[in-house]
């Protein structure tokens, strides 16, 4: 069983299973809410917001096809729904495996641009792959690093270059429903803390403090989320 390098496995209570054509299995009741996006003063994104909390059972079946009509929850939709549950992600792989690094005098930052999420905190303030190599500025340091750690779904990680180990924010286990309103949009499924996420078949994907789901049905990089929401302005009517 890998784990991503600054990231810690979760309590063995907790895990996520993907079905193979249905739904995320979620077992140990991880707390579940709302992460909206927010954005600064220039309208760039920021920060999340904390919205609304919903109830897990044990275990809850969350919707991954993106066609339910009790979302976040299954209600068999997947069945009928025109959708590939192909998963197209190797379990094997390890997030670094094919990631571009870009060096900076003090820190550096990792980029797997298959994880990109659109989420966009990269961008806030002149962009983190031009902070980077800033990074004996003491403000372009701290910039990107909280630049890369405000990517919920790990496609960038900052590294001290001292230490050679990644800067990863402490995360309890937790999921997280990402609602994009600049965009209009819901985004994946934020898994949180080091919660394993695992096929049918026992196999079981790189455990990482932050990565995101695909909850439209929609993702090329399946069970991971790329974007593809934001393109087919996916929704889930939750308030």
């Amino acid at each position: 069983m890998k784990i991503q390098e600054g990231s810690t496995r979760a309590p063995a209570k907790f895990r996520i299973t993907v079905v193979h054509n249905g739904p995320y299995m979620v077992y140990g009741q991880p707390p579940m809410n709302q992460q909206i996006i927010t954005p600064n003063a220039e309208g760039n994104s920021w920060e999340f917001f904390a919205g609304a909390r919903y109830e897990m059972t044990e275990p809850t079946a969350l919707c991954r096809c993106g066609e339910s009509h009790k979302k976040p929850y299954c209600d068999g939709s997947h069945a009928k729904a025109d959708w590939d549950p192909t998963l197209t992600a190797p379990t094997d792989a390890a997030l670094l495996d094919g990631a571009e690094q870009y060096d900076g005098p003090e820190v550096s930052l990792t980029d797997n641009e298959k994880f990109c999420v659109f989420a966009r905190f990269c961008d806030a303030k002149g962009r983190v792959w031009n902070l980077v190599g800033q990074s004996d500025n003491p403000q372009a340091r701290e910039l990107t690093i909280r630049e890369a750690n405000m990517c919920p779904g790990g496609r960038l990680s900052a590294w001290d270059n001292r230490t050679q180990k990644p800067f990863e924010p402490h995360y309890d286990p937790g999921l997280a429903l990402i609602e994009d309103p600049a965009l209009g949009v819901s985004g994946g499924l934020w898994v949180r803390g080091g919660i394993p996420v695992e096929c049918e078949n026992g196999a079981t994907y790189e455990i990482r403090n932050r990565t995101v789901l695909c909850r439209c049905g929609q993702s090329s990089n399946k069970p991971f989320c790329d974007g593809t929401h934001a393109s087919m302005k996916f929704k889930d009517g939750l308030k």
